[in-house]
């Protein structure tokens, strides 16, 4: 908003000053131009008073004139223009003054504050439009000093000083007219006072004669002063004394002067500094020349762009109507005697005068004034009162006058023929109304303010009754004007008054000139009262289409208007910022227009206002390369592209159009420094980075190992699998410790990977990085010449030249998708030296996705930088109350020496196999690097489905061969078929510990370019369904002390298990006596396998169920010896005519990796389960006794595991297959069921939230467990036959064997008085009882064995059931615990028959 030095009342006072005409000698103009000067542009620093003046007013009131300013201005005629209309040239000067003023770009920060808006406006406005200008208000708030500060527009204030004084003068008012003329001679001519008479007689000829109608004069008889100019440095001083003391004889004292310059000599006081106070005010002059160049080439920079058809706001890109600054020259010196002006050359100004010159000029502009001006202009006043008061034939003093004075008389004489204008009447220049305007005008001009006031009103009654609507509303223009100099409360500012003139200037008149002076001096002085919505009200209201510049400006000052209110209205502000930009555009002040949207930009930006912005920013972007200023064009139309457009695609498709040529214009063919380009997105977070060559597809029956690729999804919970079993492969390689320093391999590096550390990288392995791009537009893009912007420094001296970089092809990443979609390009280097590689960012080519001559023009080169952020810091205080991030270095690789590299190949490998199914495959390790490689082993998720194979590769049979059976088969030996050929084998042979095998190959190093082949058994997952096997490849560099101790290869299958035999088994004890009991119990550790196929020969159809019985014994004690107890008995059954070797490749492999499996397990559920594996001895008696339940178990527990081999046959394509397999069921447990099935895990039922916790059951050992620890059998005869008719009792002995299951001493109760009422023991006699001793109480010790007689009595003949007696049994060191029942044998029957 315009603000001046001054204040608004100096302001409005300095509008309208008293007009005083120079003219010059030739000889005075001379003197002058010795200064650079003509005489009016020399005394204009001066024309301000410093001290007071004095006049009366008619009632003789002395009235005192504070602060006046004169207007000094060479006598130029002109023909008649009309006041209605500035001409061309004082448009074009205008425009001129408008655009030579530009804010200043090293200007102090200036910030308003409006609500939540922070607007900045005297900077560089571009910069408040970028999209660092966020960060950069911070800054600018300390810089404010205020919470409400003004902001200047001094283009404003300029164009308002240049149109206030470039106004044609009008017959409706006499402020523009000259008051008095200043006739200069020098005194260096030969007879000045016939100078004088020449010039006077020349100013009445130009006022008199009626040739010229500009300039125009107040009065008829015009002050005439006069100046005698004497040059120090030339003429003689005392002629020109006595000269000016003839003129003083003449014209009076007070109507001449003698004026002495030029005392500065160029000899003397050279170095002396004396100040130019005339180049601000001879700027607007120099404009000329300078404005002159700018029109010239303005043309040219329009021709260069033109604005698009349709446009809303289109450009106005036609300079052809702006004139030559040459006929503004013409125009406004005209007249003067020198055409080329001394003011227009280049130098200093007042370089022949001192500072007592400048004193002299100065004492000399306030004699004239107060001795000869005022005193003129107070007899001219007083003149025009008398003239009015003898007119009206009434008093003789105006300020004793009615108001029917002035208002009653008759129509002023006018004849017929004078013309009447479209706003009213003309009125002759004798007309009383227009002599009240006189004298109110010169009461103006010499601030009596109060008299002014009162003859406008006077004057303005008289206009309105005689419809003479111009002079009526000069008439309330000067009147409110007056009201507002008046000061004080005394009178109120009449704003209906300006807004009535404006109307009548702007509607009634047509006359826009005097209207928009009108609004100007309104619209500053409802500013200073604060009436900020009442002025820019009025702005707005003079905007129109005949001047866009004065348009523009004003709706600039009412968008400040807005800005500057007591609630701020920005959108406002914004909105009218548009309209004015919009306007100075199409006034060809672009860099204005460019300033208006700039600020404006402020309000919209970030603020949802995405249609705004995007017009705006277009806007901005074109105006900015019209202006030649290419890099803010480009930064306008980027934050179009980047921002979440809401446009059509149409629209969005010219958006980037538009960019693109900017943009390579920008470029102009020069791409040694590419700069960043806004489209498509990289979402750099996604980045992810593959090192290593890209998996092999497979070749023929070969199927390659899986491994890493970007094709594959991250999942956290596969990365911490794989982690674990390097952590088990690395830890088996280093002697089962797992080094401190140890860092999984991680192939592909993502968002979720560790990238904390520097990946390691190798030589001759190529780099590959998949950038993510995210297309925001509606509309496609063309991508293409991809490649990766690197930085890499070589380890040593030598130099990166060798280096290469692989470049993406257009064919991969030709278009980046359309809407929102991804998509991504993969791009590849392939590093030739070790060293540290930095990638940096992407280079490609850009271009619109539409096809045609014109897309593939407007193709641009550019990069963006990849910038990852590492993972958000949240341990110390400082990170967490503030925003930080770690190091990301997933794109800082360190490139070490060249390692060995290994792909693995599976042959025959199935994909679906039967539920422990046996197939044999072949895997083929490759060496495919220059590097030999040792160490190689292997880890799954499922041990227990392949195998390699123990002591090398077993070979197979001839029979096994011919068939394609996986098994070893010897020929059945000549042995009883009940006979089972038995082997021992030690667990060592088959287990490796942790799981990791150790992979078989010859010399245990691989060679470069070697390959070997080795067969791989494989079983199928004994649980239905699909699994997913994951395995491991661990391999090292044959060299050590490398940076990379090792390297790994991942395959993951997936197998689909079919259902095939399902095996329930379970154990009960025998009711056989055991024999020699003593020598058993080092055998109690040994595992017992039974083939049982030999027995039945059993063959199950589809769906069919058998039930087989067999009976296990013991191992023989010589087998079972102290060396043995870590080895296992293996019992292999005959199969028709050959054997299958059980304990040997794979069948032996795959029991035991179960096995090592299922021990794990059984760990891992509960520490109170030992391994099966573990004899019973290894653990001292006396502390298995102590516990109880270690007690119970061991009555319990079995060492038994049973191997069922299968053949399946199967049809398949027309074709027969033969299938064999093994099922394992481990028999732990006495009376417990076990399956070769694993049972599936049930859903837990939910339980109801309680709030109040249960009290805890109290702990009572259940009985069960006890019920087993005393083993009973009962020996007798199973017949007998008894005379029962000669004697009537039989008595039968039976012998109770009583056998100690447990390694404690036990206590034992028998007691024969019970009689069985179960269901079995009914259906036979029951009549007989026990002779003899009716209870026992015994003690065993651990493993004792004792025989008991007893007798049976019979008293007839029948079958019964002698397991009648009841057992009981305790720990003996259990006290307090009582005796538990024993599990009683089955029903022992006897048959008694009479004989």
């Amino acid at each position: 908003m315009a603000q001046c030095v001054q204040s608004v009342q100096e302001f409005v006072q300095d509008s309208f000053v008293p007009m005083v005409a120079v003219l010059c000698s030739e000889e005075a103009e001379r003197v002058t131009r010795k200064n650079n000067l003509n005489f009016a542009e020399l005394l204009r620093p001066f024309c301000r008073l410093t001290s007071e003046g004095h006049i009366r007013d008619p009632s003789n009131q002395l009235q005192v004139v504070k602060n006046l300013r004169i207007c000094v201005n060479n006598l130029v005629t002109s023909p008649t223009t009309t006041s209605t209309s500035l001409s061309p040239a004082q448009r074009q000067l205008l425009s001129d003054v408008v655009s030579s003023c530009q804010p200043q770009e090293s200007a102090v920060t200036n910030v308003v504050m409006a609500g939540d808006y922070e607007l900045n406006f005297s900077d560089d406005c571009v910069k408040a439009s970028t999209p660092w200008y966020s960060v950069w208000r911070e800054t600018l708030l300390e810089i404010k000093t205020s919470k409400y500060s003004s902001v200047t527009t001094p283009w404003f204030e300029a164009y308002r000083e240049n149109f206030l004084q470039s106004m044609p003068a009008s017959d409706h008012e006499f402020l523009n007219h000259y008051l008095a003329c200043l006739l200069v001679v020098s005194s260096t001519e030969a007879v000045p006072v016939e100078q004088f008479l020449k010039l006077s007689q020349e100013q009445h000829r130009i006022q008199h004669s009626g040739e010229y109608t500009n300039p125009k004069w107040f009065i008829p008889n015009t002050l005439k002063y006069y100046v005698l100019l004497h040059d120090m440095c030339e003429g003689d001083e005392q002629r020109a004394d006595v000269v000016y003391e003839d003129m003083k004889q003449k014209y009076g004292s007070q109507g001449c002067y003698l004026l002495k310059m030029n005392s500065r000599t160029f000899s003397a006081n050279v170095d002396e500094q004396i100040p130019d106070p005339w180049s601000q005010y001879l700027h607007k002059n120099n404009l000329h020349n300078q404005v002159n160049i700018t029109i010239i080439s303005r043309p040219e920079v329009d021709g260069n762009y033109s604005a698009e058809k349709g446009h809303p706001l289109q450009l106005d890109s036609s300079m052809a109507n702006l004139h030559n600054l040459s006929a503004v020259h013409t125009d406004l010196k005209k007249g003067a005697k020198d055409s080329n002006s001394p003011a227009c050359a280049a130098g200093s100004h007042g370089a022949c005068l001192t500072l007592n010159d400048h004193d002299y000029i100065r004492q000399f502009i306030q004699e004239f004034t107060f001795r000869g001006l005022l005193p003129h202009i107070e007899k001219t006043i007083r003149q025009l009162n008398d003239q009015l008061v003898s007119r009206k034939g009434l008093s003789r003093s105006l300020f004793t006058a009615t108001k029917k004075w002035f208002g009653g008389g008759k129509a002023p004489e006018k004849s017929i023929s004078e013309p009447k204008s479209t706003c009213g009447l003309l009125y002759p220049p004798e007309a009383p109304e227009l002599q009240i305007r006189k004298m109110a005008d010169l009461c103006l001009l010499v601030q009596h303010y109060d008299l002014a006031y009162s003859c406008y009103h006077t004057a303005k009654k008289d206009f309105l009754s005689d419809q003479a609507m111009l002079y009526a509303a000069g008439a309330l223009e000067m009147a409110a004007v007056s009201a507002f100099l008046q000061g004080g409360a005394s009178r109120p500012y009449p704003a209906h008054y300006m807004d009535t003139a404006i109307q009548t200037y702007r509607d009634v008149c047509k006359n826009m000139v005097l209207a928009e002076r009108c609004a100007l001096l309104s619209a500053e002085i409802l500013k200073s009262q604060g009436k900020y919505s009442e002025a820019a009200t009025l702005l707005i209201k003079m905007t129109s289409e005949d001047s866009d510049l004065r348009s523009a400006l004003l709706l600039e000052q009412a968008a400040h208007c807005f800005i500057n209110m007591r609630n701020p209205m920005v959108r406002k502000f914004a909105f009218h910022m548009i309209l004015s930009g919009h306007r100075f555009s199409k006034a060809g002040q672009r860099r204005h227009a460019l300033r208006c949207y700039c600020q404006a930009m402020q309000v919209y930006k970030e603020r949802g206002w995405s249609l705004a912005e995007d017009h705006i920013n277009f806007t901005i972007g074109r105006q900015s390369f019209t202006l030649r200023q290419p890099e803010e064009a480009v930064t306008a139309f980027r934050q179009i592209l980047i921002n979440d457009s809401r446009q059509t695609a149409k629209q969005q498709g010219a958006f980037l159009r538009e960019y693109l040529y900017v943009y390579k214009s920008v470029l102009g063919g020069n791409e040694v420094s590419l700069p960043q380009l806004p489209l498509p997105c990289i979402h750099s977070s996604a980045t992810r980075v593959y090192f290593g060559h890209e998996r092999r597809l497979a070749e023929g029956e070969k199927q390659a190992a899986t491994h890493v690729s970007l094709d594959q999804e991250f999942d956290q919970d596969l990365s911490a699998m794989w982690c674990h079993l390097e952590e088990q492969l690395v830890a088996s390689a280093n002697g089962g410790v797992v080094p401190v320093n140890f860092q999984p391999t991680q192939c592909c590096l993502n968002s979720q990977t560790d990238n904390l550390r520097h990946p390691l990288a190798v030589v001759e392995e190529p780099i590959i990085v998949e950038v993510t791009f995210r297309n925001p537009l509606k509309v496609s893009l063309a991508l293409s010449s991809l490649s990766l912007l690197w930085r890499f420094t070589v380890d040593g001296s030598s130099s990166s030249k060798e280096m290469t970089e692989e470049t993406i092809t257009n064919e991969e990443t030709s278009a980046v998708g359309v809407g929102n979609m991804n998509k991504y390009a993969r791009l590849k280097l392939l590093p030739h030296r070790t060293g540290q590689l930095n990638i940096v960012g992407v280079v490609y080519n850009l271009a619109a996705g539409s096809s045609g001559e014109m897309a593939s023009n407007l193709m641009v080169r550019g990069k963006q930088d990849l910038n990852i952020l590492g993972p958000r810091l949240n341990l110390t205080k400082e990170d967490k109350m503030s925003v930080r991030h770690g190091p990301d270095r997933r794109l800082n690789p360190i490139i070490t020496a060249p390692m060995p590299l290994m792909e693995v190949f599976f042959l025959q490998f199935p994909t679906a196999l039967l539920c422990g199914e046996i197939r044999k495959a072949y895997v083929e390790f490759c060496n495919v690097s220059g590097v030999a490689l040792c160490g190689l082993r292997v880890v799954s998720t499922h041990a227990a489905f392949f195998t390699f194979g123990s002591q090398a590769t077993t070979p197979l049979s001839p029979t096994s061969a011919e068939n394609c059976s996986p098994y070893k088969t010897v020929a059945t030996p000549l042995q009883r078929a009940s006979e089972a050929t038995e082997s021992l084998v030690s667990a060592d042979d088959f287990r490796q510990p942790s799981g990791v095998i150790e992979i078989p190959i010859d010399g245990s190093i691989l060679q470069p370019g070697q390959s070997t082949q080795l067969p791989l058994w494989l079983r199928g997952p004994d649980q239905e369904g699909v699994h997913e096997i994951n395995f491991l490849f661990y391999y090292e560099s044959a060299e050590k002390g490398l940076k990379i101790s090792h390297r790994v290869l991942r395959h993951t299958v997936f197998i689909c298990a079919s259902r095939s035999l399902s095996i329930q088994a379970s154990a009960c004890r025998s009711s056989v006596p055991p024999h020699h009991c003593l020598d058993e119990k080092g055998s109690s550790g040994t595992l017992v396998f039974i083939d049982h196929t030999q027995l039945h020969k059993c063959k199950l159809g589809s769906r069919e169920r058998a039930k087989l019985c067999f009976r296990a014994t013991r191992c023989k004690p010589s087998e079972a010896t102290s060396k043995a107890v870590e080895k296992y008995t293996f019992s292999d059954l005959s199969m028709g005519n050959e054997q299958i070797i059980s304990s040997t490749t794979p069948c032996g492999d795959f029991f035991f990796r179960c096995l090592t499996l299922e021990t794990q397990e059984a760990y891992g559920a509960s520490s109170r389960i030992s391994s099966v594996s573990k004899s019973q001895g290894s653990v001292p008696t006396e502390n298995r006794s102590s516990d109880l339940t270690d007690i119970a178990k061991e009555c319990s527990e079995l060492d038994l595991n049973i191997i069922v081999i299968w053949k399946a046959y199967v049809v398949e394509d027309n074709k027969q297959l033969i299938l064999e397999g093994q099922l394992h069921v481990a028999l732990q447990t006495i009376g417990k069921e076990a399956t070769s099935l694993t049972a599936k895990e049930e859903a837990q039922e939910m339980v109801l939230l309680k709030f109040k916790s249960d009290l805890p059951p109290p702990v009572i050992l259940p009985s069960a467990e006890f019920c087993q620890l005393i083993k009973t059998n009962l020996h007798y005869p199973e017949t007998c036959t008894h005379p029962f008719v000669q004697e009537s009792l039989c008595l039968v002995p039976v012998t109770l064997t009583l056998s100690n299951c447990s390694l404690a001493q036990v206590d034992v109760i028998i007691d024969l008085r019970h009689k069985s009422s179960s269901p079995e023991s009914l259906e036979v006699h029951s009549s007989f009882a026990w002779v003899g001793q009716s209870q026992y109480k015994l003690q065993l010790k651990p493993k004792e064995v004792l025989c008991l007689t007893l007798q049976a009595c019979f008293l007839q003949a029948g079958v019964y059931n002698l397991n009648t007696p009841r057992v009981f049994a305790k720990p003996s060191e259990q006290s307090i615990m009582c005796e538990t029942s024993q599990q009683t044998a089955t029903p022992a029957l006897i048959v008694i028959s009479n004989a």
